[in-house]
């Protein structure tokens, strides 16, 4: 196959944008568009362990996500919980290990159950690692490890002296998963939106105008062959 010669990056990132608009091109509700992301959100992750990435993070709800319409909030808390009831024992069976990054206590109880059951199902599974960032914010979460490194210090178990990247990285979310090296963004939009912020400092960025709901292997394959042809210099020459 083409990719066996492409570099494949090890991180990738993806802001999974466009359900809305997708819907509404075809005289749908904004529900229906959620509903069409879930198979693309199960064929990209089959398509990143063919591929052989390591890390998987998808933007699946942000901080910021609580202003849409309370119905669409109450579709997206159900729909998820409800994706994860029926797709994780595919994941499982293929070793993928899911786990949740983001602040779970505005979460419904349910919901919150749910993760930590597919967390434990899938915690010793040893292949590609999917990243579900849920009630994410990259604010919230510099904002949530400076908390920590503060309550160290101020426990004694760390001197702020030493205080550094290396060390702040721990407290993230996911300590295992920083320096990413690919971000995309479907749906042509070209904004961060309050992703990543520390994790994505060096990722190369790679938008496409394919909604969410119509991405496939192919449109991943696509942003791998354009990261295979940037230069990374990561501030140098």
């Amino acid at each position: 196959m083409a990719e066996r010669s492409l570099e494949i990056p090890t991180k990738v990132a993806i802001i999974m944008d466009g359900n809305g608009r997708w819907a509404t091109s075809r005289g749908l509700p904004r529900t229906e568009g959620h509903r069409a992301g879930g198979d693309s959100v199960v064929a990209t992750v089959e398509a990143a362990v063919e591929l052989g990435i390591e890390v998987l993070t998808l933007y699946a709800f942000s901080t910021e996500n609580w202003k849409r319409p309370l119905e669409e909030v109450r579709f997206l808390m159900s729909f998820n919980e409800e994706l994860l009831d029926t797709r994780v024992r595919g994941f499982h069976a293929k070793n993928v290990k899911v786990s949740f990054i983001g602040r779970r206590r505005p979460l419904p109880g349910s919901l919150r159950k749910k993760v930590k059951e597919v967390e434990d199902l899938t915690r010793s599974n040893t292949g590609l690692k999917v990243n579900v960032a849920y009630n994410y914010g990259g604010r919230a979460e510099i904002v949530d490890a400076a908390r920590k490194i503060a309550g160290d210090v101020s426990k004694g178990k760390l001197k702020a002296s030493s205080v550094n990247e290396k060390l702040f990285r721990k407290y993230l979310y996911d300590p295992e998963a920083t320096d990413y090296d690919l971000l995309i963004r479907t749906a042509g939009e070209m904004r961060i939106s309050n992703f990543l912020l520390w994790e994505v400092a060096y990722a190369e960025f790679y938008t496409t105008p394919v909604l969410w709901p119509d991405f496939r292997k192919k449109d991943l394959l696509d942003a791998v062959e354009e990261y295979n042809r940037r230069t990374r210099k990561y501030g140098g020459i």
